[in-house]
């Protein structure tokens, strides 16, 4: 069962490139059984080469990528492509795994069928797929610590974990105060992961409160402002 398409917001997003890869993020609850679009829109001909990779992510929000976990279970139509100029392929796919849940990304490598005698380049552009758990993440699995908004700096910031076992995704964090408000993207908050947050606050009077919003819940949390 297919959950969502999320929008990318990402520097490699797809349509903004000569190569892309659509959709960049999907959600699925248990399997997987869909497909990706592979477009070369340059005047070339491109040779496209899949391949699954796990994947961990920072409290900062950055991606520690690794060889597919064994317990995850990827089957292509096909591990490679050569697309002609302004064509789009669909690479079909199903994925399991023997506990959920899981994720992965699957990486397609763009480069030209011919090699010259200098640089090579080859573009990375990614797919990733999150295989969710049966039962929704509960509110009492997600933290928020160490939430503070610094005066001087007008920044905000806190750490928000997940101490479960359950896959969630955060889908939007807000801030308010009693004139404005700040919001960020959603981002993913793997088992047993955390996530560090900062936002920048425009106006002198501080925020009040921040709202992370997931998808059967809120989780609110009142801001209290200090000078350090």
């Amino acid at each position: 069962m297919l959950l969502r398409l999320i929008p990318a917001v990402l520097l490699l997003s797809g349509s903004l490139l000569a190569q892309s890869v659509q959709p960049v993020i999907v959600e699925y609850k248990g399997k997987a059984d869909g497909k990706v679009a592979l477009t070369n829109n340059t005047t070339s001909p491109m040779v496209v080469v899949l391949e699954p990779k796990s994947f961990s992510i920072t409290p900062e929000g950055k991606g520690i990528f690794r060889d597919l976990d064994s317990n995850i279970h990827v089957d292509l139509s096909s591990m490679s492509v050569r697309l002609q100029p302004k064509q789009t392929y669909y690479v079909f796919y199903k994925a399991t795994a023997d506990k959920l849940p899981a994720w992965f990304t699957l990486y397609a490598t763009f480069s030209s069928p011919q090699h010259s005698d200098g640089l090579d380049v080859r573009l990375m552009l990614p797919h990733t797929v999150y295989l969710y758990q049966k039962q929704p993440m509960v509110e009492s699995g997600v933290q928020v610590k160490e939430l503070s908004y610094n005066i001087e700096t007008r920044r905000l910031t806190c750490e928000i974990e997940n101490d479960s076992a359950a896959l969630t995704r955060v889908q939007s964090v807000r801030a308010t105060g009693d004139h404005a408000s700040g919001e960020l993207s959603g981002f993913p908050l793997l088992p047993g992961g955390s996530r560090h947050i900062e936002m920048d606050w425009k106006e002198s009077v501080p925020p009040t409160q921040i709202d992370f919003r997931f998808e059967h819940f809120n989780l609110k949390r009142p801001v209290v402002a200090s000078l350090n």
